[in-house]
Formats: C-alpha cells, structure tokens, sequence
C-alpha cells in the first residue's frame, strides 16, 4: 500500500462577496479532484487544537501525524533545522522576515506594507542579510540566509523569554502594538530599528525602488522557539517517508521527523512553482518508499495577499497538474493507494491570515472506493457529517482503515 498527502496550505476560506458568497475551491475547476470526490470520503478535520495559535506549523504537525500539544516547540526551530542550523537546549530560534515598512520617522509609527517585501529575490535578500550579519551579530545573536524572505536568528542562550507578532497577521497596520514583548522585547526591538535604519538605503532596496518594486528596509522577527524533538515517523506509523516542499517550515518537520526530503528544482513556495516537478518527484519517491507528504505552499501566499482569483488559480493548478499526475502516476505502479487531499488550515482572503476553522479533507482508497454525493469544499464537507476532531489522528485513519 501506497499512502499520499496532497496538502494545499491555506487552501480552505471563508465565503467570499467578489465570488457571490462562494469560497475558492467551491468555485475553482478542479475536475481531476471532484472526480476523485465521488468515491471519496469528504468531511472536516480540525488541525488546530483551541490551546494553540492557528499557523502553518501547528497545522502541518497535525496533518502529518504529530499532536500539536504534544510536540509543538515554536515555528521557527522547525526553520532553523532544515537550515542547517544547529540549536542547543537553551538557544532560542526565531523566524526573520525581510518586511517592506512605510518611511515615517519615529519606528513605532511604521505601518506594515508587505511581509515578504514582494517576494524578493533569494540572490536580492542573500545580499541584504550578508550586509546586516556585520551590524546586528554578537556572540549570542546569529543571523542565517534563508529563501526568499525567509530568514532565522539564533539567539544562544534564551529560553523563550518573549512575545512575537506574525507579520502576515498585520498587513496594513501600524506596528506599534505588534512589537516584541516581554522581558527581552525592547532588545529584539532595537535589532529590527536598526536594520531599518541600515537598510533603507542599501543599493539593492534604491535598485528595487527604482524598479518599482518594495524595499526590503526592515528585519521582522518573530515565530520564536526552541530546540524540537519529534519521535520518527517510521517508529510511529511503519512507515518510510518523504516530504515535498518549497519552504523551511515543512522540511524541517520532516527532518525532525526522521523523513527523506526531496527538493525540486523550480519549487519557490509561490504561484509560480513547479507543479510538473513535485508531482514527478513524489512518483518517483514511491518507487522506494511508503508515503509522501506533497505540500504546495501557493494558496496560503494568494489568501495573505487578498488575491482572490489567483487563489483560486493556486487551486486549479493543483488539480491539473499535480493531482492528475500523480494519480497517473499511482496507477502505473500498480499497488492499491490511499491519498488524502487537504489544507492544514484556511487562509481566508477576507483576514489576509490563518484560521483555525476545520479544513475540508478528502480520502481515497482505491481498494475500497465508497460512493459519495458531497462535493469537495467547505460546504460539501459539513453537509457530509463527518467530522476528525483531532487532526493528528487522520494519518492512523489512512493506515488502519482499510
């Protein structure tokens, strides 16, 4: 038996006014999954518990198999390992985004532009953060270069002794509330001024600038935690695995969690990924392993930056593309499967940030196709009945179920 997950992050929404009410996989074509949908079971499955914060992090544990509440330890640890960072037992791991921030004098009153500075360049931000490396490091602070936006600062020694605000979660705001706090807040405050101060006029932002483009002018600092321990997924669940995806997040959980990771070339996390590629790649896994964790970060990115039918594009491009392939795929192995089709979480368009309602899920089992008459979206899923309460528990579902 083959097993796979099909993971479009931030897939789920609220109804949407521009879409007459509708959400974006109730109004996306996506043909090759409302096929699938008809011998499916559809339902909702709640990936956050009420005890944690909605994010990508909690979510994705959850989906593959971890218990949030269990084994959570901070968003950006699971970054900083897929890194290659290496954290002790009292380092503190914190996710450093390139932000673009208005020009007003004093910091405070600064509002957030855009979290991911126009999705600037991996060769842009490399630049932008080998320069800050020089004024921001100390034997306790460590700066590392990351993809796109996505950065870590290690800070040696601290044990969580602070508050962080996502900077997707205020888009369009004024920072002033959304500071660091706590008893090291004022510190990390004045590590993100001063990039601020450093970076405004650096030649890549005046080229960017000059482009048109926004200005990588400030470090964001938040996602903090410390040092994860996840038991192997093979010694939970039997099974060989491999993750598939564009962003720290995910490969460092799989990483943590004893999994192979496949990176793709072309995979950048955004609309214009490689779809063809990762649906080859994850084929090409099951030749040798188990199951696969295929995690396509596009919706989530079209949801914060309210682009309504771009989102649904995200959508559609995962049906045509990867859900045909590697359907395709499956059957040339000629091994009964089982493939689940899920967002960790919905990104609604009208928040521009996660949510923690439950995520419409699809189930396959090509040894035991059942007839369904729900489509596969929010509302087909309530209709449905069915109900997971504790994410986690859907990867033991898939296995024992059959």
């Amino acid at each position: 038996m083959k097993y796979v997950i099909i993971l479009g992050d931030g897939m789920a929404d609220l109804p949407v006014k521009e879409l007459g009410g509708k959400t974006p996989l109730m109004c996306a074509d996506k043909k090759n999954i409302d096929a699938l949908a008809k011998f499916s079971e559809i339902g909702l499955m709640k990936t956050v518990p009420d005890s944690l914060s909605p994010g990508s992090d909690t979510a994705n544990l959850s989906v593959m198999g971890y218990d949030p509440e269990i084994y959570y330890s901070g968003r950006s640890p699971l970054e900083a390992v897929s890194m290659g960072v290496t954290l002790d037992e009292n380092d503190s791991a914190f996710r450093c985004n390139l932000v673009t921030l208005s020009d007003e004098e004093n910091y405070s009153d600064k509002t957030m532009l855009d979290y991911s500075s126009g999705e600037i360049t991996t060769k842009e931000s490399g630049e932008l953060i080998t320069f800050i490396k020089q004024h921001i490091e100390t034997d306790i602070i460590k700066l590392y270069k990351g993809i796109s936006y996505r950065h870590c600062l290690k800070w040696q020694g601290l044990k969580n002794d602070v508050q962080c605000t996502p900077p997707h979660d205020i888009s369009d705001k004024k920072i002033s509330g959304f500071l660091p706090k706590g008893a090291e807040g004022k510190f990390l405050t004045a590590i993100m001024e001063k990039s601020y101060k450093l970076l405004s006029s650096h030649p890549v932002n005046i080229k960017r600038v000059k482009r048109g483009l926004n200005a990588a002018n400030s470090l964001w600092l938040w996602g903090q935690g410390y040092k994860p321990s996840l038991k192997p997924f093979k010694e939970l669940y039997g099974l060989d695995g491999a993750v598939i995806s564009a962003v720290d997040l995910v490969k460092g959980i799989g990483i943590c969690a004893g999994m192979k990771i496949i990176n793709v070339v072309g995979a950048t996390g955004n609309l214009d990924t490689n779809y063809k590629g990762k649906a080859d790649a994850a084929i090409k896994a099951l030749q040798g392993c188990d199951f696969v964790y295929l995690h396509i970060e596009a919706p989530d990115e079209c949801g914060h930056r309210q682009q309504v039918y771009n989102k649904i594009r995200a959508i559609e491009f995962i049906d045509k593309i990867i859900v045909k392939r590697v359907l395709s795929g499956l059957k040339k192995l000629n091994q009964p499967f089982t493939m689940l089709i899920t967002p960790d979480h919905p990104t609604p368009l009208s928040t521009r940030t996660h949510s923690r309602e439950p995520v419409p899920y699809l189930l396959f089992r090509s040894n035991k196709p059942q007839d369904n008459k729900f489509s596969y979206d929010e509302q087909g899923a309530k209709q449905s009945g069915n109900y997971i309460d504790k994410g986690h528990t859907i990867i033991n579902k898939m296995i024992t179920e059959q």
